[in-house]
């Protein structure tokens, strides 16, 4: 339960992203806020987590390329899930990105390393799914249009594939407290050039809050307590346990933003809250009882 729960209060925390976007009103380039995110973030992360010999360990043959592989997804996920949240708003978009994340998490995870899901899991994912679909239909003041929906669904492939890497890179003996801050800050340099394209809105009052939260609270807290949980589930759960970020953006979009779900979209995040439910509650442990072994003859 202990990584269950440390996965759910990052996902916590990752719901905040797209209504934080939306709520400071910066007018900051989506791009450029990703890549100020990630450089803040990320150095922050370095401090705190990167060790000499963990930075070795990512230079092993095995493990450098599934390094590699989650620089480009973060970097991917950054660009695409801001651009989802400027076009469709912070519930749609985040729904429409972290809809897919259980389907990818569950393949790699199944293609990478075998894993099989019990029944449970794939009825939670379902009910999970489905309710994100509820969600996505238009109701209430949604305003999602087919680019942000795009956009959304990429950054979730990206998310996923993410978890998957991850999880590669500790099954290969990579040191997952120094690989987070090295995929987020090296991401953040593969995007930096926006900062010089588009800086506008980011030196704002405004823009500064909003990259301090999404830099400290997102970043660097979420990554973090993303990091010492990831290990010690599977990637098919992680996936599912992410469908918590946009039940947390819906109920942030109707507290503070004034977003008004109709009868569908609730229905929707009774669903997701229940699917999520089925997955990260531990099941029953059987206690296997050994059959007496018969006494050999003679004795």
């Amino acid at each position: 339960m202990s990584g269950v729960v440390l996965v759910l209060v990052a996902a916590v925390l990752w719901g905040t992203v797209g209504p934080a976007q939306v709520w400071a009103g910066s007018g900051a380039h989506p791009v450029s806020l990703g890549a100020a995110r990630m450089l803040v973030g990320g150095l922050l992360l370095a401090v705190v987590m990167v060790r000499p010999a963990g930075l070795r360990t990512l230079l092993v043959r095995g493990v450098r390329r599934w390094v590699m592989v989650s620089v480009l997804v973060t970097a991917a996920f950054q660009v695409c899930f801001l651009q989802a949240v400027e076009r469709s708003g912070a519930a749609l978009a985040t729904a429409s990105a972290f809809g897919v994340v259980p389907v990818v998490t569950g393949v790699c995870g199944l293609v990478l390393s075998g894993e099989r899901q019990s029944g449970r899991w794939s009825a939670g994912t379902l009910c999970a799914v489905v309710g994100v679909g509820l969600l996505l239909l238009p109701s209430g003041e949604g305003r999602a249009d087919a680019l942000g929906v795009v956009f959304g669904v990429m950054a979730g492939a990206s998310f996923g594939v993410y978890i998957a890497a991850t999880k590669e890179v500790g099954a290969r003996g990579g040191d997952l407290d120094t690989a987070a801050p090295v995929s987020v800050l090296c991401a953040g340099l593969m995007v930096s050039p926006f900062l010089l394209v588009a800086p506008e809105g980011l030196f704002t009052a405004r823009g500064a809050a909003l990259v301090g939260w999404l830099a400290l609270g997102t970043t660097a807290l979420g990554y973090l307590l993303f990091t010492r949980g990831v290990g010690r589930l599977s990637a098919a759960t992680v996936g599912t346990l992410s469908l918590a970020e946009p039940l947390v953006a819906t109920a942030l979009g109707v507290v503070l933003l004034g977003e008004r779900p109709g009868p569908v979209a609730v229905a929707g995040g009774v669903l997701l809250l229940g699917g999520l439910v089925a997955v990260s509650v531990p099941g029953r442990r059987r206690t296997v009882v050994p059959e007496p072994r018969p006494e050999p003859v003679g004795r």
